[in-house]
């Protein structure tokens, strides 16, 4: 009897062993996934495919070869190890310079989800509650009007009070009514432009505070939390950073996220020694080919290498793949990183859950910051219902897919784009590559 007992706890204790070397996502390669920075490793050694990882080679350079884009860099992570790191095409057409790994790539509204994670980080240490109204730290903000009648010929207007005030949970759910310059709405284009409020993307000049105490001065789109509206929300929350934690945007994202993280390669603007890693910007000519892009709309496409003093929390970040990929990799840890604690997993849970209710983001909801994949979007794509993600209007997106340990970046650097297909296809190329799924 006792031998029969020992010989099933060896057995147990060798199941045990086995289940934590070999299953993905094991309570052990959680730990591996949080204490160590994020390294290259084998498909095969966190169930997936090397050979089914390099069909998307043929896919993209294929893109490359008939000039739908110039470059194009991924970055695909599963469980804490980089499975796939690689640069296709060209950063100049001109000189056939090839493009790097580490190339600098503007992301622009990837922005948002680092200040908005910045900003709850100061939530967890008590600073406020999320259904303040931001008035009660922005005055200026007190008692918003909505827009009710708009004269397109001399920009004027009529309002009605807002039914509600704006709350911190309205800003970074989108849902505050705040609209966009350039790419809001028309009545917003107008508006904004009458008062010079920045979009975010090369306007060095001015300040945070300068620029959002106009804001609050004008008309919103709609009645808070009645729709999702994209628009300079996290640029307000970027703001409310300053008030609350005594630094200006860039400082605190520095001091508190990014040199922490060993985001060594992310600024609002590039030091001149790093310069000559940004990346090229291209855009399309009639016959949707890539060409360069000099600048968009009268602004330089080398604003990355400005100085300025106006930090923008909702587009103004220039990364790497590789930073940005130690910023999400540190989401799918619930908050941790290398050993260093960011943010409660609890506070994680909360930011990826719906924020929005029965209101939609597209087909998708919305948390604190990032888009949630919905049940819907979740038959569309082999993505997982409960993924979180983002892009930047210059060709960045990202995902998060917590169920089955993936971190996915694809960047390029081309607006307008005529291919915003190959970002589908390229999530397709990443799960298709998956030899074992994690354990539910």
């Amino acid at each position: 009897m006792k031998k029969i007992i020992l010989t099933g706890l060896i057995a147990g204790l060798f199941l045990s062993s086995w289940a934590q070397s070999t299953l993905p996502r094991s309570t052990a390669t959680q730990a591996i996934a949080k204490q160590t920075i994020l390294q290259e490793a084998s498909a095969e050694s966190v169930g997936m495919s090397t050979t089914r990882l390099q069909r998307m080679d043929a896919v993209i350079n294929d893109y490359v070869a008939q000039g739908r884009q110039a470059g194009v860099a991924v970055l695909v992570a599963r469980n804490g190890r980089i499975v796939y790191h690689k640069a296709y095409g060209q950063d100049d057409i001109r000189t056939k310079t090839p493009l790097k790994r580490d190339a600098i790539f503007r992301i622009a509204s990837q922005t948002k989800a680092i200040t908005s994670i910045g900003l709850m980080m100061l939530f967890e240490e008590g600073k406020f509650l999320l259904d303040d109204p931001i008035s009660k730290y922005i005055p200026a903000f007190k008692n918003p009007k909505v827009l009710d009648k708009y004269n397109e010929k001399d920009t004027t207007y009529t309002t009605v009070p807002a039914k509600r005030e704006i709350t911190i949970r309205h800003l970074l759910t989108h849902t505050s009514g705040i609209s966009y310059p350039s790419i809001g709405t028309k009545e917003a284009v107008a508006i904004y432009a009458k008062k010079d409020i920045p979009s975010g993307i090369g306007a060095p000049g001015g300040t945070l505070a300068e620029a959002m105490n106009r804001l609050a001065s004008l008309p919103l789109i709609h009645q808070p939390g009645d729709r999702w509206t994209y628009g300079l929300s996290v640029d307000v929350a970027g703001y409310l950073i300053e008030l609350l934690s005594g630094q200006t945007l860039d400082q605190f994202l520095r001091t508190r996220l990014f040199e922490p993280l060993g985001m060594n390669d992310t600024y609002f603007y590039l030091p001149a020694q790093k310069q000559d890693r940004l990346t090229n910007l291209y855009t399309e000519d009639s016959s949707t080919k890539v060409r360069l892009l000099p600048s968009l709309n009268g602004i330089s496409a080398d604003y990355p290498k400005q100085t300025g003093t106006y930090y923008s929390g909702g587009a103004g970040l220039s990364s790497t793949l590789y930073d940005y990929a130690i910023f999400l990799q540190m989401m799918l840890n619930g908050g941790e990183y290398n050993g260093k604690r960011f943010l409660s997993p609890t506070t994680v849970r909360l930011i990826t859950t719906n924020q929005i209710g029965d209101l939609n983001q597209g087909a998708n909801k919305f948390g604190l910051g990032f888009s949630i994949t919905s049940e819907r979007s979740a038959t569309r794509l082999p993505v997982s219902q409960g993924s979180f993600d983002w892009g930047g209007f210059f060709g960045t997106t990202y995902w998060v897919d917590p169920k089955e340990g993936i971190v996915g970046l694809l960047y390029t650097q081309k607006v307008p784009n005529s291919y915003g297909d190959l970002n589908d296809k390229f999530k397709v190329l990443v799960y298709q590559a998956i030899t074992q799924m994690q354990e539910r």
